[in-house]
């Protein structure tokens, strides 16, 4: 009787141990289930700017960004010669370039949709007010000491602004990237944009991830994405606007996918 009772202790303990296992394992299937099913997060590039009203970097197109629903809104950033910020995608408007003229010359132009070129204060007090996360772009100037003193402006603006949670680091500038990663608060992500470094560098030097032109991964690397995720790291894919190229991307199992058109990507994640 004695003996009988030991086995049934036993055969039910290692029933519990059998049942432990058989949830865990399901559970880490279900992880990895939902690692390489899950669906990218759309990154609206320049803002959502193929709107009425709306501008490329514009302070509306961040709004539009905001209200469709979109996890962030890129936007890009100089230095101007009296060292203030401003945000911008190129390196002139019209015949002034930024890094050789003053803030008052930029921003007295005018965008697309009539408003003036916004000061990086501007456009982050208008973030201010809403929901989305701020990809900040900076970009590459030839003046390397007035880049620097832009990436560090910058943290400290962003830190006035009490906005460093909402915001993720984007440069095709190297020495900018080591920067970033020196002086921005810890866990804040830092993405390198120009494609030759390999994840295994980027996750040497303390990166969060690549962002990396579409052909970077489809024709040169096709192995990096995958190395990305072994690392650890997350990989964001630019600027893919056709429809048969964001389907690429979201069968691959991109983290984000920045474009043009965050609407249409936004549909296609739906069905």
């Amino acid at each position: 009787m004695k003996r009988n009772n030991e086995v049934k202790k036993i055969t039910k303990l290692r029933n519990k141990e059998v049942k432990t296992i058989i949830i865990t394992l399901l559970a880490i299937f279900g992880l990895a289930q939902g690692m390489t099913a899950g669906n990218p997060k759309i990154v609206a590039h320049r803002g959502y700017w193929k709107t009425e009203g709306s501008a490329q970097n514009s302070i509306r197109s961040l709004v539009k960004a905001d209200s469709i629903g979109v996890y962030g809104s890129e936007f890009d950033v100089w230095i101007t010669a009296d060292d203030k910020l401003i945000v911008n995608h190129d390196g002139h408007i019209g015949d002034l370039i930024i890094e050789n003229s003053t803030a008052a010359q930029i921003t007295a132009c005018k965008l697309e949709n009539g408003e003036n070129v916004p000061t990086l204060e501007q456009y982050l007090d208008a973030a201010k007010k809403l929901k989305t996360r701020l990809v900040f772009a900076l970009t590459s100037h030839k003046n390397k000491l007035q880049e620097t003193k832009a990436v560090d402006m910058l943290l400290k603006m962003i830190k006035d602004k009490k906005l460093d949670k909402r915001v993720d680091y984007i440069t095709f500038s190297l020495p900018a990237f080591v920067r970033l990663i020196q002086k921005a608060p810890n866990g804040t992500p830092v993405y390198y944009l120009n494609g030759e470094l390999s994840p295994d560098e980027i996750l040497e030097m303390g990166g969060t991830g690549v962002d990396y032109h579409i052909s970077v991964f489809r024709d040169k690397h096709p192995e990096w994405l995958k190395r990305c995720h072994q690392l650890g790291l997350k990989a964001n894919v630019w600027t893919v606007n056709e429809q048969k190229d964001l389907q690429w991307c979201i069968d691959q199992g991109f983290d984000f996918i920045t474009t043009n058109e965050p609407v249409l990507l936004e549909q296609m994640l739906k069905k």
